[in-house]
């Protein structure tokens, strides 16, 4: 898969929006939630790298860090440290993550169409 399709594009733009939003937490928050957010995110960025070269477990790899990801922006939303406009936009980018990681998962177990005939 080519560094340059949506599910790339969507990652480094969630990576884009996390840096500079977190920036913004609270002084003690920074160094708790903000990173756990931040390394959540880097860390899925990584796995998508990871699964351009090697798709099975990496995509395992970065579903399981948009989950983790999503439970901290909610955490942060429900902490006051995003509003409702934040964590909508963030819904939105992961949930659109999400659906590109399900689908490239689903085209490699979905079996191959046989082209001959019977």
């Amino acid at each position: 898969m080519s560094l340059e399709s949506p599910v790339f594009v969507k990652t480094y733009d969630l990576l884009r929006w996390v840096l500079p939003s977190t920036a913004k937490f609270p002084k003690q928050q920074r160094f708790v939630l903000a990173r756990q957010i931040e390394d959540a995110a880097f860390a899925l960025h990584r796995a998508m790298l990871r699964a351009a070269r090697e798709p099975g477990p990496s995509l395992r790899e970065a579903d399981l860090e948009l989950a983790a990801l999503r439970t901290y922006l909610r955490l942060a939303c429900e902490l006051k440290f995003y509003s409702v406009n934040q964590y909508e936009h963030a819904a939105r980018l992961t949930g659109e993550i999400g659906r590109l990681i399900g689908g490239w998962t689903r085209s490699l177990t979905a079996p191959t169409a046989s082209r001959g005939r019977s």
